[in-house]
């Protein structure tokens, strides 16, 4: 089922790229299963890690996984999608609040997810500097902070992962 799902998920986001990258997009979330395997043998979960942002980034809908991949994998999908017709800080918000009740399974996915991002965020940080800041929708540095902060925070039993510890000092390193 892994690899139905990495295909999938590369059809998926077949021709999209990181922000402000020539990186092709698939490669996000490949990363984000291999965090997952690390830390979970799940093979759901590690599916879900390949298709986190198929339904949020491209037109793959809920059902669609649910058929092609089963109820706990759309169901995982669906805990860490964000609504994109609210606003930057209102989704941030949402996702920060959702962690706080949020099951283990979940917070596994949400810890690879924002680990994968703060180490390209992290990377081109230290070659760019705050330039960076202006390839996002958020252009403010502080906000950033205060959203992966505070997903760090809300990781509570997650802190004997080593994903969990780069996730924590790539936060010291980019916002102090």
């Amino acid at each position: 089922m892994v690899e139905k799902a990495a295909a999938f998920a590369a059809r998926s986001h077949e021709g999209a790229y990181r922000k402000g990258t020539k990186i092709p997009y698939i490669v996000h979330p490949l990363e984000t299963a291999v965090i997952v395997s690390v830390m979970a043998s799940d093979e759901e979960l590690i599916c879900a890690a390949l298709l986190h942002d198929v339904v949020e980034d491209t037109g793959v809908t809920e059902e669609e996984l649910r058929r092609e991949f089963g109820v706990r994998v759309a169901e995982l999908v669906m805990e860490e999608t964000e609504d994109k017709s609210k606003s930057w800080k209102e989704r941030k918000s949402a996702t920060i609040h959702h962690l706080e009740h949020a099951s283990m399974e979940c917070k596994i996915l949400v810890l690879a997810d924002k680990l994968s991002n703060l180490r390209s965020t992290a990377r081109d940080y230290f070659l760019m500097g705050d330039e960076i800041w202006e390839r996002f929708n958020e252009k403010n540095k502080s906000e950033h902070a205060w959203y992966y902060k505070g997903i760090a925070k809300r990781l509570v039993g997650l802190e004997q992962y080593p994903a969990y510890q780069e996730y924590t000092a790539l936060c010291k390193l980019v916002f102090g």
